[in-house]
């Protein structure tokens, strides 16, 4: 009976040791700059997005908060949000990419691992592009955007890029 389910616990397997894996080495990453606030990725992250707002005509500033590892974005010199490490969608990308591995398909999987990783990111800067710009301009929406629309955006590509995934990849035949 268990020889039945062999390949269903080959990827419930995998994807267990590559997400446990991932987890571990970011967590081992962050501790690495506790003491200096917000890890450089998410640094990263700031400086796309306020490269974003000021191209969108909202000239941004930062605050960097280094005991509480946060950054303050500021737009027209008003608070409008901050950056903590929860918002760099890192704990997203590595779900992603443990349920796509868990389903190898050979060199393409590394290939599409990699463009859906750089969508992934442009889709977390647009977000809190878009956060922002709402917490400015529409301060009355800003908790249905911040709990709602934009979480839906970010899961919601996701579970797009996993569709894409098993229907052209990791169902398809090879032989066809």
């Amino acid at each position: 009976m268990l020889k039945d389910f062999k390949p269903v616990l080959g990827i419930l397997l995998r994807f267990i040791i590559i997400y446990m894996v991932l987890l571990f080495g970011y967590q081992f990453y962050l501790n690495n700059f506790q003491d200096s606030g917000l890890d450089p990725y998410s640094r990263m992250i700031v400086g796309h997005v306020g490269i974003v707002q000021d191209a969108l005509g909202f000239p941004t500033n930062f605050y960097d908060d280094v005991p509480n590892q946060q950054i303050f974005f500021y737009i027209n010199k008003e608070v409008v949000s901050r950056m903590v490490e929860g918002c760099n969608a890192i704990s997203v990308i590595i779900l992603f990419t443990a349920f796509i591995f868990a389903f190898y398909k050979g060199a393409k999987t590394f290939v599409f691992v990699g463009l859906s990783l750089i969508l992934l990111y442009v889709m977390n800067v647009l977000r809190i592009v878009g956060l922002n710009i709402i917490i400015s301009d529409y301060p009355d929406y800003s908790k249905t955007a911040h709990d709602y629309f934009f979480p839906a955006v970010i899961y919601g590509s996701v579970v797009i890029l996993w569709l894409v995934w098993i229907k052209f990849f990791a169902l398809k035949n090879e032989n066809s």
